[in-house]
């Protein structure tokens, strides 16, 4: 079993509030997590369990006000969004923390009715697929030195090897066990199948969930991209409104990101258009028919699919790091741009650029030289992530790193 680092979060969360959500993708780990957690204080449930759906469906205050007298663990409530006005109802009626700690595969604050019904009593926690760090059991601290301002270093150089497995194998837990990539990649069409057909479904009705699995796969190929609604419309002979709810819903699901451009009142020349991200390099290479050797042929697909590995890395990790962290891309009309903007909450920011090669040139750095300008003041640190032996200063607040520092 991984160690999983959110668990922290979840412990802390139960101590004090009320009501805890786990929420991350479907198959992350979220119940396996929450069993570490309970022990026989606690009462178990899944609404995965169709005979315990339909009990509480049936009667949803009901449901709630029999349960037994004990801690309550309930799994993938975002079936029955109903139980959130009577899970208030049961903590309004005797507020203890750690009463109810629930799962979903759907993003709880934008589930109908739960935010408001839940303000102030609950925490979210989201739970990612595995990152780097957990896989190879090391404390991150990529971030921890960034926000301190210091250049991070590597045990590990030259990982393109590495790099290419993981790309193409992705971070769901169950793949990671498989056999052979053909295995794991037979496991993400699966369970992207199965995600389209029935979560989706559960969230709300759509006319046309072929188009829904249609989109999906057409993401796989924008990765690292500006997001174009129209051109992904036009694709699909929908409207600019469908393709935008369908991708919404493809987010809430956490199939997708969408990476909002930075900006800036001064500087009037940037690109407003977020970036595409998937959640999982595996499942984009599963959909693509991407192997090692492919990607080997291929530079500039693997070029962009590590950038979405670098930015699902940092994102993972930013959700144990104690100060909140906006994450964008920059990119102005001149065509120059930077991979990731990390921006900490006094707008102190710190740039990612992500190249896949072992070596180095000055032009490797326009984009963080052109962020440096801009940003003026708040800039405080610039990476270009490469695949190469050991941290270089590249100028003042420029740094060129190995890869290996992002779980040394």
């Amino acid at each position: 079993m991984y160690p999983r680092y959110s668990a922290k979060n979840v412990r802390e969360a139960l101590a004090d509030t009320p009501v805890v959500f786990v929420m991350g993708p479907r198959q992350a780990g979220k119940t396996t997590l929450v069993m570490s957690l309970i022990n026989e204080e606690w009462e178990y449930i899944t609404l995965d369990d169709q005979a315990q759906f339909e009990i509480a469906k049936a009667d949803t205050v009901g449901f709630i006000r029999n349960l037994p007298s004990k801690q309550i663990a309930l799994d993938e409530v975002q079936r029955l969004p109903e139980l959130f006005v009577s899970i208030k109802q049961a903590v309004d009626e005797h507020r203890v923390p750690g009463r109810f700690l629930l799962t979903g595969s759907a993003n709880a604050l934008l589930l109908p009715r739960l935010s408001d019904s839940l303000a102030g009593r609950m925490e979210s926690v989201r739970l990612t697929t595995l990152s780097e760090c957990e896989i190879l059991g090391r404390q991150p601290t990529f971030l921890t030195k960034l926000l301190s301002l210091e250049a991070p270093s590597a045990r590990e150089t030259r990982l393109r090897d590495h790099l290419l497995q993981r790309i193409v194998v992705g971070c769901f837990p169950e793949p990671l066990q498989r056999s052979s990539e053909r295995r794991s990649a037979a496991w993400y069409q699966q369970y992207v199948s199965t995600l389209i057909q029935r979560d989706i479904q559960d969230l709300t009705h759509i006319d046309h969930p072929d188009l829904m699995t249609k989109l999906l796969n057409l993401t796989a190929f924008y990765a690292g991209k500006l997001v174009n609604l129209t051109e992904l419309g036009s694709k699909l002979g929908l409207d600019r409104l469908t393709i935008k709810k369908y991708m919404a819903l493809l987010e809430q699901v956490f199939l997708v990101d969408q990476l909002p451009a930075w900006h800036s009142n001064e500087y009037k020349r940037l690109i407003k258009k977020p970036k595409l991200h998937s959640i999982d390099t595996g499942m984009m290479c599963a959909i693509r028919g991407l192997t090692r050797e492919r990607l080997v042929r291929q530079p500039a697909d693997f070029g962009l699919l590590l950038e979405s590995f670098v930015y699902n890395e940092l994102r993972k990790q930013a959700t144990w790091i104690d100060e909140p962290l906006n994450f964008f891309h920059y990119r102005d009309k001149d065509k120059v741009e930077v991979d990731l903007i990390i921006e900490n909450g006094i707008g102190e920011c710190f740039a990612v650029e992500v190249k896949a090669a072992a070596t180095l040139n000055a032009k490797d750095f326009t984009g963080l030289k052109r962020f440096q300008n801009i940003a003026g003041k708040s800039f405080k640190l610039g990476i270009l992530l490469y695949d190469g032996d050991h941290t270089t200063a590249f100028g003042d607040q420029l740094f060129a790193v190995p890869f290996g520092a992002l779980w040394s």
